[in-house]
């Protein structure tokens, strides 16, 4: 009996260890994927790694998929039968650009799956396991399933609400200014910039207003030296703007060779329909908003902000521009799971919005 419960606590922890495998893998992943979650899979056969994989980018074979081939390129096809795959979200089990993966796994012949967790989405949420044990497969689900929700978050989201998850991207002198005395829009320093491009790079949209572009024309885009993996595209840049007429037409974001993926809203007072039109449209899952002060007050007032990115650089006394402009807000916000790092000259503050 006791030796039966060691082996049972040595197999969970087994299971823990490849899942939270799979999911670096999945890193790999984050923010080419939209308007698919980025996913990692690993396949084993006791302690043999077979193959492994993550989703590339949508309209490309999933992290199962790509595991099955990785195997099979590495001459494992024959003892794929009786193995294990590890994926940090339950296999699709329907067709839409590409075939189920839960097929791709019984075809193979494995013989147990793990999964870190059930499919937000009301079409597919816990259909695999039916899938797979109808066809003799062992499924278990919910391994490691905290640190697999909280890396799919922004995905979560946008599929339980058909809104984007959007992040507010601020940086701020002590004195909470948003341009240094004397009209300096460069507050942070280089380790902070590449940061905001890494943020960049892990977003599918920027959002800014009228002002920004006519004040700061802005490029609103992936660089800073940092690498841009094949196939991903620059983010969407979107202008929200009382009058776009007042816009100046030889703005970078309308005459670069990005032109294309500029997005102007005139006049809008349905923020959340922008936002859902966003997403069903443009498959955009990640926002970045790196507006100025008056806009960055409407997005927190209607509570419309999940995440909140401040770059605190160490000045005191910059110029007239507020991190957030006119009054108190109506509703006080709360950070949570906060966390707070060291980025050169600079202290970066991260973490969930919410109401207190």
């Amino acid at each position: 009996m006791e030796s039966s419960f060691r082996m049972d606590n040595a197999q969970a922890s087994q299971d823990r260890a490849r899942i939270l495998q799979a999911l670096e893998l999945a890193q790999r992943g984050f923010g080419l994927t939209s308007p698919n979650p980025p996913v990692g899979a690993v396949i084993y056969k006791d302690d043999r790694l077979l193959g492994s994989g993550y989703h590339h980018r949508a309209g490309e074979p999933h992290a199962e998929r790509m595991a099955l081939a990785d195997a099979v390129e590495k001459g494992h096809a024959n003892e794929l039968k009786g193995s294990t795959i590890y994926v940090t979200l339950e296999p699709c089990s329907s067709y839409g650009k590409t075939p189920p993966c839960t097929q791709g796994i019984i075809d193979a012949g494995i013989s147990r799956v793990i999964y870190g967790m059930v499919d937000p989405d009301e079409r597919h949420r816990g259909r695999a396991d039916a899938v797979l044990q109808s066809a003799g497969v062992e499924v278990k689900g919910g391994v490691e399933e905290e640190a697999c929700r909280a890396f799919l978050r922004p995905w979560i989201h946008t599929v339980c609400t058909g809104c984007p998850w959007v992040i507010a991207k601020i940086a701020a002198t002590l004195d909470g200014r948003i341009v240094r005395a004397g009209g300096e829009h460069r507050i942070s320093g280089e380790k902070a910039r590449k940061y905001t491009h890494r943020l960049r790079l892990r977003s599918d949209a920027i959002l800014v207003g009228g002002q920004t572009v006519r004040t700061d024309n802005p490029e609103l885009t992936i660089r800073c030296g940092i690498e841009i993996p094949d196939g991903k595209e620059q983010p969407w840049r979107i202008v929200f703007t009382r009058s776009a007429r007042h816009l100046p037409s030889d703005a970078k974001i309308f005459s670069d060779k990005h032109s294309n993926r500029t997005l102007v809203y005139e006049a809008v007072e349905d923020f959340q329909g922008v936002l859902r039109e966003l997403y069903k449209k443009y498959g955009i899952v990640t926002l970045l908003l790196e507006c100025g002060g008056h806009l960055l007050r409407e997005w927190l007032e209607r509570d419309l902000v999940q995440e909140w990115v401040q770059i605190v650089s160490p000045y005191i006394g910059g110029g007239d521009n507020l991190l957030l402009s006119g009054s108190d807000l109506r509703v006080e916000k709360i950070l949570s799971d906060t966390q707070t790092r060291r980025c050169g000259e600079d202290f970066i503050i991260r973490g969930l919005l919410s109401k207190s």
